[in-house]
């Protein structure tokens, strides 16, 4: 991979973080990091189901009466996944990778990997992680080996060879919970041709927003969806990288993960766009579950479509996109329309290209998640929405220079920050 492409950025890796704290643990792994926690063993959680607070805040329980991603495959790109975990036995699909692409997909070195596949379909069995969308399957795939042995490195299958198997399997979706700000033509050649093999594709948008804030790969290639964090009061993560390649945002702050890869405890507080990639991820399970007949293209315009948000659906934020997801708003609705089976939701954004740091002078980017002031002072108005007011998880959104109040389950926040066109 080379940084040359005139959209590259630095030649650094997202940072991890742990508990609100930036984190250094969290290196490169190989040619990208992963962009959730570091480690934290010392915040074991007693009862982690309990410390999964987007879960209540999504309504998962109603959800799950409609959807519980039963029949949906998403492949997870990532350290590998540990199939024996309490919460993933009987949800992990070993025997349909490819082989040429199957080394130690199964042996997770690290943790992340498992604890994304947790989040997405856990079962929740054993005190384990519930994941969002328990029904769906986990097909695991190592892509990532910061950290082991030169055979093992040499031994792992590429990014592209790992697209490329995916793209030609049933799998549905791609999560993709890594990044680098490095463009590598080959990664974008085979997600394009994954596109037009009809997956829907999720990854992290990047936690360098305080300092660096570089352009996110992949999840700033054509046809990757982009996902940013919030928190549970809805401030967007300061760590959350922003630009116009942010498409979508999820729950990514103080949620459970392993604390390490001997899988004996959970640690609290993990805070990454690795997270809110794997509840976008089980998000879309839950819809394309409910309605197998769409394309992935409809069931990313759902999602689009029912974002929280208070402003134009034209005019995209730079920190959370289209707005926070809300699976529940497409479930309960068996009239929505999911428009245009062939016809891109993001086409705009595909065509145009992205830019990484779009904040004006007068309005700087976000270095804090304390609440925010517009430019000349005043404090942004909340607004709610009138015709979805019974809903009462309220969240408020930090912005940099634009400040909102956010509903997870139903109404809308406002905020005065559009994404620059590029």
């Amino acid at each position: 991979m080379t940084g040359t492409s005139p959209r590259g950025g630095s030649t650094a890796f997202f940072a991890g973080r742990t508990g609100g704290r930036v984190s250094t643990t969290c290196a490169a792994l190989g040619a990208f990091a992963i962009v959730s926690s570091g480690l934290a063993p010392s915040a074991v959680a007693a009862d982690v189901q309990a410390k999964q607070w987007y879960l209540n805040a999504m309504h998962a329980e109603d959800m799950w009466k409609i959807s519980t991603g039963k029949g949906v495959k998403v492949a997870v790109l990532d350290t590998g996944v540990n199939p024996g975990t309490s919460s993933l036995k009987g949800q992990v699909l070993e025997d349909e990778v490819p082989e040429a692409v199957s080394y130690k997909a199964t042996e997770d070195y690290d943790s992340h990997g498992t604890s994304m596949a947790e989040l997405i379909a856990g079962t929740g069995a054993g005190g384990g992680m519930q994941g969002l969308a328990p029904g769906a399957k986990i097909v695991p795939y190592r892509v990532l080996s910061k950290g082991v042995s030169s055979i093992d490195k040499k031994k792992t299958p590429s990014l592209p060879d790992v697209i490329k198997a995916v793209a030609d399997s049933d799998a549905q979706i791609i999560n993709m919970s890594f990044g680098s700000d490095l463009i590598d033509p080959d990664v974008e050649k085979v997600v394009k041709y994954a596109q037009s093999k009809g997956k829907l594709m999720f990854a992290g948008t990047g936690n360098d927003a305080g300092s660096k804030n570089f352009i996110g790969y992949p999840a700033a290639y054509p046809y990757v969806v982009g996902v940013a964090a919030a928190d549970d009061k809805g401030k967007v993560g300061s760590f959350s990288e922003f630009g116009n390649y942010v498409d979508l945002s999820a729950p990514g702050l103080n949620i459970p993960y392993w604390c390490d890869a001997t899988f004996r405890s959970y640690c609290n507080e993990g805070d990454g766009t690795s997270m809110a990639t794997a509840v976008a991820s089980a998000s879309a399970a839950l819809i394309w579950s409910a309605h197998p007949d769409w394309t992935a293209n409809q069931v990313l315009r759902s999602l689009i479509d029912t974002a929280s948000r208070d402003w134009p659906k034209n005019k995209p934020s730079n920190y959370l996109g289209y707005g926070l997801v809300r699976p529940r708003k497409v479930l309960e609705d068996s009239n929505i329309n999911p428009g245009s089976a062939a016809t891109d939701p993001l086409s705009f954004e595909n065509g145009t290209g992205v830019t990484g740091v779009t904040a004006s002078p007068s309005a700087p980017a976000p270095t804090s998640s304390q609440d925010p002031k517009n430019p000349a002072g005043g404090q942004t108005s909340a607004a709610g929405s009138t015709s979805e007011s019974s809903d009462n998880t309220t969240m408020s959104v930090a912005l940099g220079a634009a400040g909102a109040v956010l509903v997870i389950g139903g109404g809308a926040f406002a905020v005065n920050r559009s994404r620059r066109k590029a």
